[in-house]
């Protein structure tokens, strides 16, 4: 029965080691076959060829390889492209390529659905089904790389945890992924063209500062109001803002890596000044950029795209008190692949 073998990507190289040994077999071929499933991205274990028939037979009596699929593929007039990705057991989540003209950045999932419950996100409104593996995830960069290389002819350049999900509830798992994509037995590339966006999970930010990552951190902030911030995303509440800004300000003595605050400005809920001030304010406790994100409208008119005087207005504001701010413009809006649309429509 397939549902009784273990995915052997759960495994460890030495493990893998361990299983040839302790099969009468060297232990180098544990080496080979784990340069199979993450360097040279076996499917299956007959794509093996240098490993014999018997090895493989007994890959297959013991092991299954849990690998995505890209089931449907959207390409945007803007030229991104969207993937919905099917997992091994029939659930679905969604990955982005979003290309310019230097570089190509994916945007991957951690998660099939999302813990959390912003109220202006498509991919919140879907339950929590479970966290992805490290190989799913790994999988999505893969699969991106190989359309970067397809369609704009250069391999993928960046990657961003800002699709499905939140990573840092899926931290240990994420970590496995972030370790393979960057060592040289996996894809090689190197941590700073990775960030991992959080909606500010403080206690997971400190830990991240205390394993000495690096990658970059991104924090969706949207608001420096405590009450309009739980308004806009009700489980803050459990991640006050003094408690953000402490681990922000860790992170910063640890790391000495700026922060990016992704940041939405909406009509009626903080399009106006006390909301400036308070962004104004909260950038000056660590070194730090301000992404103003184009909203993507969910159906639902509760939230509207501020005007672009308001936008303006921040960017002024920002810019007198010398941080860094730039306005993100939406790609793949017409194919639902925008920033917080990410919903599984397929």
């Amino acid at each position: 029965m397939q549902a009784d073998k273990k995915d052997i990507r759960a495994l460890t190289k030495e493990q893998l080691r361990d299983f040839f040994v302790a099969n009468g077999d060297k232990a180098f071929r544990g080496n080979q076959i784990y340069e199979w499933l993450w360097n040279k991205g076996a499917h299956t274990f007959e794509n093996m060829t240098n490993i014999s028939k018997e090895t493989r037979a007994m890959l297959e009596a013991n092991f299954v390889i849990n690998h995505i699929k890209v089931d449907t593929m959207q390409r945007s007039e803007d030229g991104t492209v969207k993937n919905a990705v099917r997992l091994h057991d029939d659930l679905i989540v969604e990955s982005v390529l979003i290309p310019t003209n230097t570089r190509t950045t994916a945007c991957v999932s951690s998660q099939v659905g999302c813990s959390l419950d912003c109220n202006f996100c498509a991919t919140a409104r879907l339950k929590r089904m479970r966290n992805l593996t490290p190989g799913e995830i790994y999988d999505q960069v893969v699969a991106i790389d190989n359309e970067s290389r397809l369609y704009y002819d250069r391999p993928l350049s960046n990657i961003v945890f800002m699709g499905m999900g939140e990573p840092l509830m899926n931290y240990p798992n994420v970590m496995k992924a972030i370790d393979m994509i960057t060592s040289n037995e996996g894809l090689g590339m190197s941590p700073k063209r990775i960030t991992v966006s959080t909606s500010g999970v403080s206690k997971m930010i400190k830990k991240m500062a205390d394993d000495e990552v690096k990658f970059k951190l991104a924090v969706s902030l949207h608001s420096a109001i405590e009450a309009t911030r739980n308004e806009i995303m009700p489980f803050t509440k459990s991640f006050p803002l003094p408690e953000l800004k402490e681990a922000l300000e860790y992170w910063y003595k640890k790391t000495k890596s700026k922060i990016t605050y992704e940041y939405v400005v909406w009509k009626g809920i903080n399009d106006d000044k006390a909301s400036i001030d308070a962004l104004v304010k909260f950038c000056k406790y660590v070194p730090c950029k301000v992404n103003l994100i184009e909203y993507n409208a969910i159906d639902d008119g509760n939230f509207q795209q501020a005007s672009e005087q308001a936008i303006n207005n921040y960017i002024s504001a920002l810019e007198k008190n010398n941080i860094v701010v730039k306005v993100r413009r939406s790609r793949g809006k017409d194919i639902d692949a925008a920033c917080g649309q990410l919903a599984n429509k397929s």
